[in-house]
């Protein structure tokens, strides 16, 4: 029945028993998302002709790339008007719930909002730290078909919740089609200006700024293979948030969830992209057993079926292994974007996770609550890179500057210290810059 459903497709299946295991593990694993030279190339003349020659370039880019002709940047500019008109004109439904999305959204990050501190030592000198936001940050949104207003809400909500003066996105629209949900997004996120633009010239516009663009000081957002090699090249110039690579899913499952329920979770990560990556973690072989009966069973049922199976022939996996404590040695060694404790106890589990983006708990928490209106953002770290980054968040749009008020007997004692060490290091200027605060003793 399932070769007749879906004629010669194939998961892959592991098991970590298997003496190649550790093997087809790393080649399923291995994802590089740099860049080829050719694409570097025509990257760096774009962001040398968007310095150069600022709107100007902007508007032919735009015409040439994204088949918009303009006579300038005017056209390329929409007012809060616009954004404003766009929500009130949703039907009822899609603006309550962009609206319930939002406030769900702002609510969380409110709480991740960090306070300056400081504290008196015995001498009276004072030590903290002061937490400043942003100037000006700028959002990158996928436009076209590619059009997410959900990803308005989770780059520019935190922005604003952490202050930042002013929010720039950047949209394109390619042959003029114009998203309204997301023009929606950003009226209710707070986005301050929105320019119809896209591609490497739009990240070059935001890092350097134009006649038209306010230069940013940071960029986030995602977008294509373009956009990710502008915002390495232009970062140092600008922050960025990350490199993202394909969405990716890890769902451990102790056999107990409906296998059609886990089958739709892997899918609606793997409708994403080819790209995409979807794997499944259980030591119930029966279990693995349903649940790729599912997958063959409903994968012709879905509108994105052939990008979904691409997906899944090529990055996919459904693995057996020995027990509990070896899939959470699994998930670590993955450190998933996504991870789906689909089990009977999930804190029971939960102190053992070391690297995930996000951990979904229970049987109940798809994914996808995430990905729009659960409240914690779904900007997350890709490609194993959650061993050592974050979720987006109101921390990323704020700095931390140091605070040191020495007093005199402080500097004096810290002056003894700071010479010895200075000299040791032979930079005498720093040793006598502390030693003239020193105080003899009497």
């Amino acid at each position: 029945m399932a070769e007749s459903a879906v004629p010669n497709f194939t998961m892959p299946r592991l098991d970590t028993r298997d003496a190649d295991f550790e093997a087809l593990l790393g080649a399923l694993l291995d994802w590089e998302g740099v860049s080829d030279a050719e694409v570097q190339q025509r990257v760096a003349e774009i962001i040398a002709a968007v310095r150069e020659r600022g709107d100007a370039a902007l508007v032919e880019l735009t015409g040439r790339l994204d088949r918009l002709s303009v006579s300038d940047m005017a056209a390329l500019t929409l007012s809060a008007e616009r954004l404003a008109e766009a929500y009130a004109g949703l039907p009822d439904e899609q603006r309550e719930a962009l609206s319930h999305a939002a406030e769900r959204i702002r609510t969380y990050h409110q709480h991740q909002k960090p306070e300056s501190w400081r504290y008196t030592e015995a001498d009276g000198s004072v030590l903290g730290q002061q937490i400043t936001p942003l100037d000006r940050a700028g959002i990158y949104v996928p436009g076209g078909k590619a059009a997410y207003p959900s990803s308005v809400l989770m780059n520019a909500i935190p922005a604003h919740v952490a202050g930042v003066r002013e929010i720039v996105m950047v949209v394109p629209t390619p042959d003029g089609v114009v998203n309204e949900l997301v023009l929606a997004a950003a009226h209710l996120a707070g986005v301050d200006k929105v320019f119809t633009l896209g591609g490497a010239q739009a990240v070059a516009a935001l890092a350097y700024g134009t006649e038209s663009v306010p230069r940013v000081d940071k960029i986030v957002g995602p977008g294509n293979i373009y956009v990710a090699t502008a915002k390495r090249a232009v970062f140092g110039q600008v922050g960025i948030d990350m490199i993202a690579g394909p969405s990716e899913i890890l769902v451990v499952s102790d056999g107990g969830t409906d296998p059609e329920w886990l089958a739709m979770d892997l899918f609606s990560q793997a409708e994403h992209d080819e790209d995409a990556q979807a794997i499944l973690l259980s030591w119930d072989d029966a279990h693995l057993d349903a649940v790729e009966a599912a997958i063959e069973r409903l994968l012709p049922t879905l509108e994105r079926a052939p990008i979904v199976r691409a997906s899944l022939e090529s990055r996919g996996a459904l693995i057996r292994c020995r027990d509990r404590d070896e899939a959470l040695a699994l998930v670590n060694r993955i450190a998933p974007e996504h991870l789906e404790l689909s089990v009977e106890d999930p804190d029971a589990l939960l102190p053992q996770v070391r690297h995930a983006g996000a951990v979904f708990m229970g049987r109940y928490t798809a994914e996808a609550l995430g990905d729009y209106c659960a409240g914690p953002n779904h900007v997350l770290p890709t490609s194993g890179t959650a061993r050592f980054s974050s979720p987006l968040g109101v921390y990323d749009f704020q700095k931390r500057s140091s605070i040191i008020h020495c007093s005199a007997e402080g500097a004096s004692a810290l002056g003894r210290t700071a010479s010895v060490l200075a000299r040791g290091e032979s930079l005498t200027a720093h040793a006598r810059s502390a030693e003239n605060r020193i105080v003899p003793k009497t």
